[in-house]
This record gives C-alpha cells, sequence and structure tokens, in this order.
C-alpha cells in the first residue's frame, strides 16, 4: 500500500530552544512520507538555520510575524502531500504518531484527528486530550495534568488543541484553513467549531503520544487576542436562534470577564478587543455570512458536546468562578433543549 504523504507545518519564533528536536522528530516519523514546512515568523535562536540544512526541510520567511494562524496557512500552501501536520515547534512527537492520527483521520465521517498531547517532562500526565468547549465560547486545555490511563480510550473531541493535528489538505482548502485576522489564540477552537457543523467528527487519538514542552503563560497580547477572538468566533460561528437563546448568559459572561479584567489589571486588552470587532465590523460581518452559508449541521447537534462548567486545571479560578458555574449550569439546563429542538 502507498503510504500517506504528509506536509507538517511547524512555526519558529523567538528563541525556539526544542526546534532541532521537534523537526528531527517529525523527520523521525515511521509509516508516512514526510515533509516539514518550517515558517520562520522571527525565529531569534540557531535552530532555523540548523533546521534548514535538513533533508526535507523548506524554510519559509514571511515579511513580518503572521502569527499562528497566518503562518500555518503560509505553510499549507507550500505542502505537497495530501495531509497536513500542525505541529508546535516544542511538541516532540513520537515515530509512530503521525501515521495513526492519519489513520484516524482519513476515516469516513472524520474531519480532523489530533494526537494525545503529554507533558514533556511527565509524560504519563496529560497535556490536553481534546480541548472542551464552554457553550459561551470559554476553552482550555482538557485533562491537563491528568494520568494518560484515564485518557486512553479514543474519544470525540469538542475542539481540536493546535499543538499536533491532523487534516486532509483538500478539507483544509475547503474551509480555507484559518483565519489570518485570528493572529493566534483561539484558531483551533473556531475550525473545530466549522468541521462539526459539516457533519464532521473530530478525534482524539490515544496511542498517538506527542510531549509538550508546555508553559502556561498570560501576556498582554495574549490576554487581548484570547478574549477577542472568543468573540470573533461566537459572533461568527453560531447560528442566529443560538446567539438569541445564549444572549443573556453572553452578556453576563462579558460582564464577568470584565470584572476579571479590572481585578486583573487587564481592564485595557478587555476593550482593546471591543474597539477591534467595532472597527471590523464589515469583516466580521462578512466572516459570519460565510460561515453560516457553508455549515450543514444546527448547532443543536453541537451542543451535546458543550459544556457549562468552566476548569481548567492550569489557572487558579477567579473569585466568583463558583457562582459563576452554577448559574451557568441553570441557564444550559434550560437553553440546550431549546437548542436542540428541531
Amino acid at each position: 500500500m502507498t503510504r500517506p504523504q504528509v506536509t507538517a507545518v511547524m512555526l519558529a519564533y523567538g528563541a525556539e530552544p526544542y526546534l532541532v528536536n521537534a523537526a528531527r522528530a517529525i523527520l523521525a516519523s515511521t509509516d508516512v512520507d514526510i515533509e516539514l514546512v518550517v515558517v520562520d515568523n522571527g525565529c531569534t535562536g540557531d535552530g532555523i538555520d540548523i533546521v534548514k540544512g535538513f533533508p526535507q526541510v523548506r524554510v519559509v520567511r514571511p515579511e513580518q510575524n503572521t502569527g499562528y494562524s497566518g503562518g500555518c496557512r503560509i505553510g499549507a500552501a507550500e505542502a505537497t502531500g495530501d495531509w497536513l501536520a500542525f505541529v508546535n515547534s516544542d511538541a516532540i512527537v513520537a515515530p509512530d504518531a503521525l501515521a495513526k492520527t492519519v489513520a484516524v483521520a482519513a476515516e469516513p465521517g472524520v474531519g480532523a484527528a489530533m494526537a494525545s498531547i503529554r507533558l514533556a517532562d511527565t509524560p504519563e500526565l496529560i497535556n490536553t486530550s481534546g480541548n472542551p468547549l464552554h457553550f459561551t465560547g470559554l476553552s482550555w486545555a482538557g485533562g491537563n495534568g491528568e494520568p494518560a490511563s484515564a485518557h486512553a480510550a479514543r474519544t470525540r473531541v469538542p475542539s481540536l488543541s493546535g499543538c499536533c493535528f491532523v487534516i486532509s489538505r483538500q478539507r483544509w482548502q475547503e474551509l480555507d484553513g484559518f483565519a489570518a485576522e485570528y493572529f493566534a489564540y483561539h484558531e483551533d477552537t473556531e475550525l473545530s467549531l466549522r468541521l462539526w457543523q459539516r457533519g464532521l467528527r473530530l478525534e482524539y487519538v490515544p496511542d498517538a503520544v506527542v510531549r509538550h514542552h508546555y508553559e502556561f503563560s498570560r501576556n498582554d497580547l495574549k490576554l487581548y487576542l484570547v478574549e477577542r477572538n472568543r468573540l470573533v468566533t461566537l459572533l461568527t460561528a453560531y447560528q442566529t436562534r443560538t446567539l438569541v437563546v445564549l444572549a443573556p448568559m453572553l452578556l453576563l459572561t462579558e460582564a464577568a470577564m470584565l470584572a476579571a479584567a479590572l481585578a486583573g489589571g487587564w481592564t485595557r486588552q478587555k476593550t482593546r478587543g471591543w474597539g477591534w470587532l467595532w472597527r471590523n465590523r464589515s469583516w466580521v460581518g462578512a466572516r459570519r455570512r460565510q460561515l453560516q452559508a457553508e455549515r450543514t449541521v444546527p448547532d443543536g447537534v453541537i451542543a451535546e458536546l458543550m459544556t457549562a462548567r468552566v476548569a481548567p486545571s492550569n489557572v487558579d479560578s477567579p473569585p466568583g468562578m463558583g457562582v459563576f458555574n452554577a448559574v451557568a449550569a441553570g441557564y444550559w439546563a434550560l437553553a440546550r433543549p431549546l437548542l436542540q429542538r428541531r
């Protein structure tokens, strides 16, 4: 049988201490024909000069930092393989991980598949086995810090992790990939919703192991982008009926996020996101029309995958999270049947 033709896309920015090892691991992949496209978004270490000398590696240098979304678009445009594997530059794939993930992604009805992302220093623990999706658009690393043995079964996931997932190049092109406007964060959530909205499943592959040198961080740009992009996804991917049904809880969530921003000292980042949405309302409207036109499945089908409890394990819960979760759970119990009604 012909081996799958896979193009791995990897981005490089900053010091990139794990880039060389991550590239070597990809090139050592078994049971696939592999090429690696590295997008140099501003690598300041010597890793980029090393990997460009490897066989089956091409380095692409945009004129400026295009972020994760734009960099993935650029890398995918250079691909020749039938399958695209997006792999973080601090993620070390096991030799058989890509082949196993491709095999699942190739099954009928599967839109994309993700590997089992483990914590690099303690690979018996999960970094993410799929990202939960709160009905207000919040998402986080699912299963982080939990034993991998508790996530040993293949499952459907609400949202892929951008750390390592596989999608066919044809499907990526049909969807036009990530929107470059996202720059970074939440683009994997939006792509996941769009795949579900086409009636396709997203699968977690437990024996496709990737060790991720994960380090949770917060900075002004990330705080701004995470919240801005969450709202972009809500406003463009959700059906009008869904937005109407959820409107009271979405407004309460905005108030809660603003309160968290005030308490955490990132009010400017939160309000900056609102400003971006207003200035770019024409693009948001066009994006909404595009996504609603291409969908074939109503939000009610996707609602069964969503959660009403915010429970990330990698960050401290802000004051009042217990109250928020209780209110959200009560609201979701009433709203979900309305969304699932045909």
